[in-house]
């Protein structure tokens, strides 16, 4: 299975959940908002921030229509873009600000005058939505980088996932394709988390969950099957304006999921139980039992199995003895309070 670095950190299967937080336009426009949450998705120890570098005139038209409407401030999409986008310094800025955090900077570019800013910048990969994923265009900027591309299929048939899978696997250059269920919030039944696996063993490559659900419980079961990555939507707060906000998390639960991360442990780092109760010797003794007398019984006292119980700690003679002590005589006076020992019995 084919991996990949981004800023330092292993993309692949054996390696853990690579975990994209998606920020999208949650900002609303507002650069202060889009630093602010560089800070907060730091704090989580979340892998990547991920925004998108609209530029309204190199994407869209006038014939652009709202997938919601709820922009009561836009009159028409193209004027959100406009409203919400970055100039390239202010890209500069972002990008900036997360390197010093010890962020991977992540922006998808949906226009190829994108790709030459993010590029510019200097990126360390590509993002890219499954509205995308057939633009030719747009692929060929990208494979000319020679970065490693992270798709989201939502929208495709799988036909052009394996379309895209071969291009960029015939040129060797990294590619990653997600599962994702292009709902706004997704249905968890819809998840579609076989897809993953589907992906990995056709083509040979990184997949993982592009999560639209607006809970943690499809991210929770993909780190628990240790995929590759996982991306999440995020928010301040599920009251915020936005039309992601639906499908995305919020800071507390982005902590939760960058957490569950151990789980990846459970699968990967198999255990030997012989070697573990070695190990646990000392722990053994604690709650273990020994052969010891229900009753004070004098010299001379020939045991049975009635005279005899398991008592802690386990340090002394071993249960699995018991038979061989039966019908044994005591050689001194046994007190009920501690442990039998061989001696007792003339045995040492």
């Amino acid at each position: 299975m084919k991996a990949f670095q981004l800023t330092g950190r292993a993309v692949g299967i054996g390696h853990p959940t690579f975990i994209i937080a998606e920020i999208g336009l949650v900002h609303d426009g507002s650069l202060g908002m889009a630093h602010s949450y560089i800070d907060a998705v730091a704090d989580t120890g979340a892998d990547a921030i991920k925004f998108q570098t609209h530029i309204a005139e190199a994407e869209s038209t006038s014939d652009e229509a709202f997938r919601l409407n709820c922009f009561c401030q836009d009159d028409i999409r193209y004027d959100y873009w406009m409203r919400t986008g970055f100039t390239f310094e202010q890209w500069e800025g972002l990008f900036e600000h997360c390197t010093e955090r010890g962020l991977c900077f992540l922006s998808t570019p949906f226009s190829t005058t994108a790709v030459d800013w993010l590029q510019k910048i200097g990126v360390p990969g590509w993002k890219i939505g499954s509205g995308d994923l057939t633009n030719q265009e747009l692929r060929d900027a990208l494979m000319a980088t020679r970065k490693p591309v992270i798709f989201s299929a939502g929208l495709a048939f799988w036909e052009e996932v394996e379309a895209v899978a071969e291009e960029f696997c015939s040129r060797n250059i990294p590619v990653a394709i997600l599962q994702c269920t292009s709902k706004y919030p997704s249905p968890l039944d819809e998840t579609g988390l076989n897809v993953i696996d589907d992906i990995q063993s056709s083509f040979g490559i990184p997949s993982g969950l592009s999560d639209h659900s607006g809970t943690v419980f499809p991210g929770l079961a993909a780190v628990a099957r240790g995929v590759p990555i996982l991306e999440v939507h995020v928010v301040f707060d599920k009251r915020m304006f936005g039309p992601d906000v639906k499908a995305s998390i919020t800071l507390e639960n982005l902590v939760f999921l960058v957490k569950s991360r151990d789980m990846f442990g459970l699968i990967s780092k198999p255990v030997n139980k012989d070697a573990e109760a070695i190990q646990m010797g000392e722990m053994r003794n604690l709650f273990g039992r020994s052969l010891a007398l229900k009753q004070d019984l004098e010299k001379g006292t020939v045991l049975s199995s009635e005279h005899l119980t398991l008592k802690k700690p386990g340090t002394g003679i071993s249960p699995n003895a018991m038979q061989d002590i039966i019908g044994e005589s005591l050689k001194t006076d046994v007190s009920a309070s501690r442990l039998l020992r061989y001696k007792d019995i003339g045995w040492d």
